[in-house]
C-alpha cells in the first residue's frame, strides 16, 4: 500500500478585524500541545501571517482525515488564545498588507534575492507526498501525472480573492506562484540520472540555492522517498484534502502499474500543458478543461475522465467509496473558489473572511 502524508498552510488573521496578523512564531510555540501535538507536525512558513501544519504517513485515508483535524484544532487554539483565527484559503480575502519575513536565513536570503515577490507570497497551497519504493520510479510516476495536474489544480481552486478583489480566476494563487523562476509544471525526464543532472545545473547557474525552490507543481522530495504534489490550493475542509490525497495515491499507483506494463508515457505538447493549466485555474470547475489528450471538454467530463484512470487504483487500495462519493459531493456542490463567490455576493469581503475562518475551524 502506498503511504501518503500531508502538508497544510495556513493564514493567520485578527479576530476582531479579519486582517493578517503576524504571530506565525506566537502560534507554533503555543501549538505544542503534547502529547497531542509534536514540535515537527507545526512549521514556521516565509511570512509571520502563516502557519504550515504536516502529517505524519499514513497509511489510509482516515489517517489523513483524523491527523488534519487534530492539527487544525490545535493551531486553531493556539490562534484563538492570541486573538487570532486561521483561514484555510489559497489567498486572503481582504487588502494586501505588509507582513514580516520569518527570521530564517534562507527566507531572508530568498528578500533579498525577490522582495516583491516575498511581499506578495501571501499564498497557501497543500502539497501531498505520495511513497515511492526508488528515484526511478518516483521519475517514471512524475511524467505520467503530468498531464492530470491541471484538472488536479481545478478541482481544489480555492482562492479567487486578491486584494479585496475578486480575480476573476477560481485560483490566483496558481498565478502568483508562477512567478518564481523555477516554477509551472515540471519538465518531461527520461530518467532519475536527467532529472538529477538537470537539477544540478540548475543549482549550479545559481538563479535557485537549494531544491527548496524548484516550484514545479510536481516534484521528487530530497528529504523523503516520495513524490510530492503541489499544485493543490490548501482546502476549506479536511474531507477535500483527504480527497485529493486519495487522488494522488491512486495516480501514483496507476502510473507505477503503467509503468510496469511497459505503457507509453505521455508527451503532450509543454505549451498545450502550460494552456491547461492556465485555463484551471481560471475555471476552476465552471467551464471548459483542457483534458489530458489535449481536447477541450466540459469540466465534469474531464473530471469523470480521471475518476475512470484511478477507478482501478482506488479499489486496489479500497479508497474508491469514498473518493467517489467526495468528487460527487465536489462536483454538485462547487469548489472553495465557488463558495468564496457566494459569500462575496451575499455579504461582501469580510463574510468571505468570516466563512473560510468557521468552516476552516470546524472542519
Amino acid at each position: 500500500m502506498i503511504t501518503v502524508g500531508v502538508e497544510e498552510e495556513y493564514l493567520l488573521v485578527d479576530a476582531a478585524t479579519g486582517r493578517l496578523a503576524a504571530h506565525g512564531d506566537k502560534v507554533r510555540a503555543a501549538a505544542g500541545l503534547e502529547p497531542f501535538v509534536v514540535a515537527e507536525e507545526i512549521q514556521s512558513e516565509l511570512l509571520q501571517a502563516q502557519v504550515e501544519v504536516v502529517t505524519p504517513i499514513c497509511g489510509s485515508l482516515d489517517e489523513v482525515g483524523g491527523h488534519l483535524l487534530r492539527l487544525r484544532h490545535a493551531v486553531g487554539a493556539a490562534a484563538e488564545a492570541l486573538g487570532c483565527r486561521i483561514l484555510a484559503s489559497g489567498t486572503p480575502p481582504l487588502r494586501l498588507e505588509s507582513v514580516q519575513v520569518t527570521d530564517d536565513p534562507r527566507y531572508r536570503a530568498m528578500q533579498r534575492q525577490a522582495p516583491q515577490l516575498v511581499a506578495e507570497q501571501l499564498v497557501n497551497g497543500m502539497h501531498i507526498h505520495a511513497a515511492v519504493p526508488d528515484r526511478r520510479t518516483g521519475v517514471e510516476v512524475l511524467t505520467r501525472l503530468r498531464p492530470w495536474l491541471p484538472v488536479l489544480t481545478a478541482m481544489s481552486a480555492n482562492s479567487p480573492m486578491w486584494d479585496g478583489e475578486d480575480t476573476g480566476f477560481a485560483t490566483w494563487r496558481t498565478l502568483v506562484f508562477d512567478r518564481w523562476q523555477v516554477s509551472g509544471i515540471p519538465p518531461y525526464f527520461t530518467d532519475a540520472a536527467d532529472y538529477d543532472r538537470r537539477v544540478q545545473r540548475l543549482l549550479d547557474c545559481g538563479v535557485i540555492s537549494d531544491t527548496g525552490q524548484l516550484y514545479w507543481q510536481a516534484r521528487l522530495s530530497e528529504r523523503f522517498p516520495t513524490i510530492e504534489v503541489r499544485c493543490f490550493d490548501v482546502q476549506l475542509r479536511t474531507d477535500e484534502a483527504v480527497l485529493f490525497a486519495g487522488l494522488v495515491r491512486a495516480l501514483v499507483q496507476r502510473a507505477i502499474w503503467d509503468a510496469d506494463a511497459g505503457e507509453p508515457r505521455p508527451e503532450p505538447d509543454p505549451e498545450l500543458l502550460d494552456a491547461a493549466m492556465w485555463q484551471a485555474a481560471r475555471q476552476g470547475l465552471s467551464g471548459e478543461l483542457i483534458a489530458p489528450d489535449g481536447v477541450a471538454r466540459r469540466a465534469g467530463d474531464v473530471v469523470c475522465g480521471l475518476m475512470r484512470h484511478v477507478g482501478p487504483a482506488l479499489e486496489h487500495a479500497g479508497d474508491a467509496r469514498e473518493v467517489r462519493a467526495l468528487v460527487h459531493r465536489l462536483l454538485r456542490g462547487g469548489t472553495g473558489a465557488d463558495r468564496q463567490r457566494e459569500a462575496l455576493a451575499q455579504g461582501g469581503v469580510a463574510a468571505v473572511t468570516d466563512m473560510i475562518a468557521t468552516v476552516s475551524s470546524v472542519s
